[in-house]
């Protein structure tokens, strides 16, 4: 579990993967975010995988396992303790 501030609670919670991801494309780039939700509240928080990146720069079988929701996909970041820090988790 990890832990960020809620909007919804007004407090620090604990938030769980979804095993959802948001991908974004804008003109030539693409932003793919894997989503955490609150235990309480059920408020979303996006934890960034790639920003403002030229899709061809990302794998086709892992940009496919992002439009598909690949739940494997999602547990192998939300078990990545790096890519968990980078977007400023805090650890329970």
């Amino acid at each position: 579990m990890v832990r960020y501030s809620a909007r919804g609670c007004g407090k620090k919670q604990e938030f769980v993967n979804s095993y959802k991801f948001r991908v974004n494309a804008n003109g030539k780039s693409v932003d793919i975010w894997l989503i955490y939700r609150c235990k309480k509240c059920k408020h979303s928080k996006n934890l960034t995988i790639y920003e403002r990146t030229h899709p061809g720069r990302i794998p086709t079988e892992l940009f496919e396992c992002f439009m598909n929701n690949d739940m494997e996909t999602a547990m192998e970041y939300g078990r990545n303790i790096d890519f968990l820090k980078k977007n400023n988790a805090e650890f329970k």
